[in-house]
């Protein structure tokens, strides 16, 4: 575990070559589907107290990618994301505090027209330089999210008992930053 003191002030942005935005989503209640996005964009604004730091990112929700092009196409359709009247899942930051050798990012999430505060299990994996004379920082952070509380309630029920799609989404982030000059 990193210490964030380790952070330089200033504008750090999100690398999305080496970033990952993804989820996993319980299917017929017996396995798990998994996604990610590709296209996203985002800043981190280490302060001189770094926990005083803010995170904003956007996300294409175009930009979805399953493994199956026929679920990635129905899931931007108005049964789930609506991505035509919502094209953007964005996330502000409103608070990092420190838990034990991690920290916990609080933050308002807002996906097809509703906003709720998210708190992300978040992992600071260190900072250093890079082939090209930048700087770089990792983070790694989860959290688990409710479709229905952001309106994204379709589903069906099974004839075995249960429905076709879970609720509760799991998302995870692979984050790499570079300072900027």
């Amino acid at each position: 575990m990193a210490d964030l003191s380790t952070l330089t002030p200033g504008t750090w942005t999100i690398d999305t070559a080496h970033s990952t935005v993804g989820f996993t989503v319980r299917h017929l209640m017996i396995s798990k589907v998994r996604g990610r996005f590709t296209a996203f964009t985002g800043a981190i604004e280490i302060a001189a107290d770094p926990l005083q730091s803010t995170v904003s990112a956007d996300i294409d929700l175009d930009s979805i990618t399953t493994g199956d092009a026929g679920r990635d196409g129905h899931l931007k359709t108005a049964d789930f994301f609506e991505i035509e009247k919502y094209p953007t899942m964005t996330f502000r930051s409103t608070g990092l505090t420190a838990k034990g050798g991690d920290y916990v990012l609080t933050g308002d999430l807002s996906l097809h027209g509703v906003t709720k505060s998210v708190d992300f299990d978040l992992e600071f994996e260190g900072v250093g330089g890079d082939p090209w004379g930048g700087t770089r920082a990792g983070f790694s952070g989860s959290t688990e999210i409710s479709r229905d509380d952001f309106g994204v309630s379709f589903n069906a029920a099974l004839e075995t008992g249960g429905v076709m799609i879970g609720d509760k989404v799991k998302v995870e982030l692979e984050i790499e930053a570079v300072k900027a000059a």
